[in-house]
């Protein structure tokens, strides 16, 4: 008897956009989309989607250097979202861009819920195709205690977009917190279509020449490959509650290889996101890629999505044989 071959489908849907790639780059990584497309070789069309820099309701200059250093398995970052406002974006900037190559998604913050409506508003009216809600942010009117850290305000912050919007809505979790479980849970019932795990973990480099922290905003996120294990926990955990709700999530952390992306699928990811690892090696998308399809035909599965959440933990594991 012949053998059908199968050819894997590589594309995705992710909250209703079909996504050509199960790859995203993350916010802060890819400028506002345009900086790889100068890469020789690089190709948006590698890519589901590209995720624009943090923009903020009015420009910001950032952080105090040193902004960046990096560490044995990573990097820590306190950029301190830069950016030249919500408006400047929408007019100048988007309509550089080629929608026909990729998807494009906002990522937007605010120093009150009010900012963060009024930016998803601006956004709104766009042509991007989905804004991320990066709620990593200080609440300046409450003691400048981070929205992301608290599941009942960061519940506040996605109904507060929800509002302003009816595109897609994706609210990018942060991982330190006492239980993004639950925060991913009030987030869905708040109105998000998606979810982001994880965004990076506080993190701090000192001089021991001059005694001072290295970053000059004193700490920094961590990224790379150093958070990896961490960030699969988190995508396992919140997948336990998104599922039910068939509420998608981009995976990401430390992602560098396509045995990286599989793993972060497997775990519950429908979505990877490719961040630090792009700043070492630019045409990294095609090589994932191309090591998802080899892998996919190999294991004679017929599509990206039917990865997601295939993870068997041990105690699952004996809970089947005992069955039997």
């Amino acid at each position: 008897m012949k053998t059908q071959n199968i050819v894997p489908h590589p594309g995705i849907d992710f909250c209703g956009i079909a996504f050509r790639t199960p790859l995203v780059l993350l916010s802060g990584c890819a400028g506002f989309g345009e900086e790889y497309t100068r890469v020789t070789g690089f190709s948006n069309r590698e890519v589901g989607a590209v995720c624009l820099k943090g923009t903020t309701l009015e420009p910001k200059l950032g952080n105090r250097p040193h902004r960046v250093f990096e560490t044995p398995a990573g990097m820590l970052n306190a950029i301190g979202l830069q950016n030249p406002g919500a408006r400047h974006v929408v007019e100048e900037i988007l309509p550089r861009l080629d929608f026909s190559e990729t998807r494009y998604i906002a990522n937007i913050a605010g120093a009150t819920i009010e900012e963060y409506a009024e930016v998803v508003r601006i956004f709104d009216a766009s042509p991007v195709d989905a804004i991320e809600i990066n709620i990593s942010c200080p609440n300046v009117r409450e003691g400048g205690m981070i929205f992301g850290n608290d599941p009942a305000m960061s519940a506040r912050v996605v109904a507060a977009c929800r509002a302003a919007t009816k595109k897609p809505l994706i609210t990018k979790l942060s991982p330190n917190q006492a239980d993004i479980a639950e925060n991913a849970r009030l987030c869905i019932e708040a109105g998000t279509d998606g979810l982001s795990v994880i965004n990076t973990i506080t993190g701090m480099a000192i001089d021991i020449e001059t005694a001072r922290p290295v970053l000059g905003n004193n700490q920094g996120g961590l990224s790379g490959p150093a958070i990896r294990p961490i960030a699969l926990l988190c995508v396992h955990r919140v997948y336990q509650v998104a599922r039910a709700h068939n509420v998608p999530i981009i995976g990401q952390g430390g992602i560098a290889s396509a045995e990286d992306a599989i793993a972060f699928l497997m775990a519950g990811a429908s979505a990877v996101g490719l961040g630090t690892a792009m700043f070492y090696d630019p045409l990294l998308c095609p090589k994932i890629n191309q090591g998802l399809r080899e892998y996919l035909e190999r294991k004679k599965i017929e599509s990206v999505r039917a990865l997601t959440g295939t993870l068997t933990t041990h105690s699952q594991a004996a809970e089947k044989c005992c069955a039997h």
